[in-house]
């Protein structure tokens, strides 16, 4: 007899989880807060353009084909890599730097700002490059029984990586690099991690090397949520259960098992094994009432920023814009260092515009523009009230006017804002954090929420604040690493 998991959430790491599972035998059955799969990874459709609602790209594609083969099928999506990476533009200046993966043709733009660009960036990137090589396989994928045996795993990574333990990003970033353009070009991925390159830890300038050497960036065919889709359409395929605008807030238990969940309506649904997509933090708090992630000590932890995304249709053609664009101001350093927990800060941002129908016409009408806005915003933590929410888009929307030397306002066809409480109310994300908990030294690997429970022995975990950590292709990792539970503690026959 198949044995059954029950899957509270549809986010790409509880997918990934269901596709495995059912792959290998198991019956697998979704709960879905929401009315359609994807989590953070969605899509809104609305006056005819369509929109990523999160992540807009991906990096390590090869742990998304690497996880298809484990599951004795092909890739279900195609994507494109991104050459350009993306492009950076600062207040004040006409100049736009393309972030290219050729190394010789990204120095040729810093020959100015920084004559010996190539031969510190090949430095840097051998640093980048050793970090990742020494460290990946030990630290992100790999599971942990316990504290000491992360520790005993640690032991394992090459000793000379022992001061970047001790440095923040940016300060990994300033022994390389004198220009201030370049610093801020290159630091600029710790904010894909949800917090600051001053407070990033420099290990993670391993990233880089996924950036520009190992692996690159990649647009998916049709939009992001493809990814979502065709996962979905190949388990429904498979004979995977969805049961959606289902919210689980309690559990049942037995000695040291879950027999089944509850939703918010008092409907049942039991089980043989369980498995949460839901925050690992919050689950374990405001599902399992424990007191070591009640509200109190969930206050206490150190969460990613929020996000104020929002999803403009133009009814006309930017040329101007690229796939991926970053606006920097002139107060980087000041705004980085105050984002995460000071409003005012946010009437100079740091911006992002993804134009999703440059590669995808079809999300956009004819001679039009389906754009995506991302500003990191103080989450709920520090700022709890967005009354100021219009009028805060409006200043970024007017800054990016002058930007691009087109007032986008009267071309203006559709306009959809999303600020933390949104964030929160749609994915139970703890004060609209977007990423979850951080990656802080304290809250990495051993010392990060486990992906089996402590209490009963039928429920795992997977997802941002559970190991790995945040980011696509660490929900599919996360779910290599849950799944390896699961089929040890409970074969599927």
């Amino acid at each position: 007899m198949k044995q059954k998991v029950t899957i509270i959430g549809t986010g790409l790491g509880g997918l990934a989880s269901g596709l495995w599972l059912i792959k290998q035998g198991y019956e697998v059955e979704f709960i879905e807060k929401n009315d359609k799969p994807g989590g953070r990874l969605n899509q809104i459709k609305k006056d005819g353009f369509t929109f990523d609602t999160g992540p807009s790209f991906f990096s390590m594609s090869y742990v998304f084909k690497e996880f298809m083969e484990k599951c004795n099928m092909e890739l279900p999506f195609k994507f494109v890599e991104l050459d350009p990476l993306y492009s950076v533009n600062f207040r004040g200046s006409n100049k736009t730097y393309h972030l290219y993966k050729d190394i010789k043709k990204l120095a040729a733009q810093f020959q100015e700002q920084e004559p010996d660009f190539e031969e510190k960036m090949r430095t840097y990137l051998k640093k980048s490059k050793a970090l990742f090589e020494d460290t990946f396989d030990i630290v992100i994928r790999s599971n942990f029984e316990n504290l000491f045996d992360y520790c005993t795993s640690l032991l394992r990574v090459n000793p000379k990586h022992l001061p970047v333990l001790f440095k923040t990003f940016w300060q990994h970033v300033n022994s390389y690099f004198t220009s201030s353009e370049v610093r801020q070009i290159i630091s600029l991925v710790a904010f894909f991690l949800g917090r600051t390159p001053f407070d990033t830890m420099a290990i993670y300038s391993l990233l880089s090397y996924t950036e520009f050497q190992h692996d690159g960036y990649y647009n998916v065919e049709g939009g992001m949520y493809t990814i979502v889709n065709s996962i979905v359409d190949e388990l429904i395929k498979c004979g995977a259960q969805f049961t959606y605008n289902t919210e689980i807030v309690d559990v049942e238990r037995e000695a040291k098992q879950i027999t089944a969940v509850v939703d918010s309506k008092g409907n049942r649904y039991s089980g043989a094994i369980f498995l949460s997509n839901a925050d690992a933090a919050l689950f374990r708090g405001r599902v399992l009432k424990r007191a070591k992630y009640d509200e109190a000590h969930l206050a206490k932890m150190e969460w990613t920023m929020g996000y104020l995304t929002f999803y403009i249709g133009v009814n006309e053609k930017l040329p101007q814009l690229n796939l991926h664009n970053y606006y920097l101001g002139t107060n980087y350093e000041e705004y980085a260092l105050n984002v995460l927990k000071d409003p005012d800060t946010l009437q100079k941002p740091y911006y992002y515009v993804n134009a999703i129908s440059k590669c995808n016409p079809d999300c956009a009408p004819e001679g039009c523009e389906s754009l995506f806005f991302v500003c990191p915003v103080p989450n709920g933590q520090y700022k709890k009230d967005w009354s100021d929410r219009d009028q805060i888009v409006d200043s970024i929307l007017t800054d990016f006017s002058e930007r691009i030397g087109v007032d986008i306002f009267p071309k203006i066809a559709t306009r959809t804002v999303y600020t933390p409480q949104e964030w929160e109310a749609k994915f139970n994300l703890y004060k609209g954090s977007g990423l979850g908990l951080s990656h802080k030294m304290m809250q990495i690997g051993g010392f990060r929420p486990a992906n089996f429970d402590e209490e009963f022995k039928n429920l795992f975990y997977v997802g941002a604040s559970t190991i790995p950590g945040a980011s696509l292709p660490m929900a599919i990792i996360s779910a290599e690493l849950a799944t390896q539970r699961i089929a040890k503690a409970f074969p599927a026959y």
